[in-house]
């Protein structure tokens, strides 16, 4: 409730707004109530409003092709650290296996394999910063 004072044509008024509700103001006027409405303009935004067209796209179209990352190895997919690392050189791995765990952004991601390979080398140790396509491990 907000309470103002008036004065009009000499005479003072107290006046609270007890309640206002799209154009219609509850108030109290010396103790009376009445229900006015307020005509006043209506403010528009300055803000713009975004009115995106939907896209229309044929089959295949705007696809990016992947990139091979080569003859066998797994970069990191974001900067982060390594927090766990669950193959050993030597290991066979199918893909979809977790390889390692890496820590970012106060997440652990697991680090899968992206295809079926033996552990060729692991690049990386435990704690180690790694930054984002850093080779992680390479299969033979």
């Amino acid at each position: 409730m907000r309470k103002f004072e008036f004065t009009i044509a000499g005479n003072r008024y107290n006046v609270d707004i007890k309640d206002f509700e799209d154009s219609v103001a509850t108030i109290s006027v010396n103790g009376t109530t009445y229900e006015v409405e307020v005509h006043q303009e209506v403010k528009k935004s300055k803000t713009p409003k975004l009115v995106r067209k939907p896209v229309e796209r044929k089959p295949g179209e705007g696809a990016v092709p992947q990139k091979s990352t080569g003859a066998g190895s797994v970069k990191a997919p974001l900067p982060g650290n390594v927090f766990k690392i669950g193959v050993a050189v030597g290991d066979s791995v199918k893909k979809g296996d977790v390889l390692m765990v890496m820590e970012a952004m106060k997440m652990e991601n697991n680090v899968l394999a992206e295809k079926d390979g033996v552990i060729k080398s692991i690049k990386v140790g435990l704690g180690d910063a790694v930054l984002q396509n850093d080779i992680l491990i390479e299969f033979e």
